[in-house]
């Protein structure tokens, strides 16, 4: 079993998109042969992100029926920094109960274990393995394996990491006058009534734009604009 997880480890090593994370889930659901391998994660400006095993006919059950609000896994895990067994958490109410029903009905299993894991700037992290089976095969399942779900589960988490890291970098950073000269024009006002707010030249408004579009690699100031909306950079 131990090479099942060092080669899914390398896999996650290698992998230079979400795709490449995806394709690492589905090889440890193979090579420990169980239902499901998920590992889904908050990033630290609050984008959700997932790779995972579970069908999209269950993904888009749990969505239709906005699972997410009273999901016991996720709400005991973001209550905890240990790893849990899905039989410790708290299932008693008729909704939890509902759910779980119905996610056994889908696939995913019984059984389940979580790994929480934090990062930096609010990033938080679950990762998941789920299977049909009898509580003592489980059991004996996790014991076995439970140090090199939690190592493999933080090497998805340092990879995810990495993508965030790099997300940033690519990010270009605009000037404080820059991104004001952009947040003007973006709301409407034409270049004269950009200049007058803040107090500049028209002559000076365009250097500040012209930087601002080379930053963001645009064709002309519309497509400035836009880029700068998208990536979150300004907002009107």
């Amino acid at each position: 079993m131990r090479r099942e997880f060092e080669t899914v480890c390398e896999l996650v090593q290698s992998a230079k998109d979400l795709g490449g994370l995806q394709r690492a889930t589905e090889a440890l659901r193979d090579g420990l042969s169980i239902a499901h391998v998920v590992y889904h994660w908050v990033n630290s400006r609050g984008e959700r992100f997932g790779a995972g095993t579970y069908s999209q006919a269950w993904v888009d059950r749990y969505l239709e029926r906005d699972y997410l609000r009273m999901d016991p896994v996720i709400i005991g895990c973001l209550q905890r920094f240990d790893p849990v067994d899905w039989k410790e958490l708290d299932w008693s109410s008729r909704a939890a109960r509902a759910m779980r029903k119905e996610a056994v009905e889908f696939g995913v299993g019984n059984q389940g274990y979580s790994i929480p894991i934090r990062g930096p700037a609010g990033q938080f992290a679950l990762f998941t393995t789920s299977d049909r089976c009898e509580d003592a095969d489980w059991a004996r399942f996790i014991g076995e394996s439970q140090r090199d779900l939690i190592l493999t589960a933080h090497e998805f988490n340092r990879k995810a990491l990495e993508f965030e890291r790099e997300v940033d970098a690519a990010m270009p950073l605009l000037s404080p006058r820059e991104l004001a000269a952009m947040t003007h024009i973006a709301r409407g006002m034409n270049r004269a009534q950009a200049a007058a707010e803040m107090d500049i030249s028209e002559h000076t408004l365009r250097v500040y734009i012209e930087a601002a579009r080379h930053k963001l690699g645009a064709l002309n100031t519309t497509h400035a604009v836009a880029r700068a909306l998208s990536r979150g950079l300004i907002v009107v």
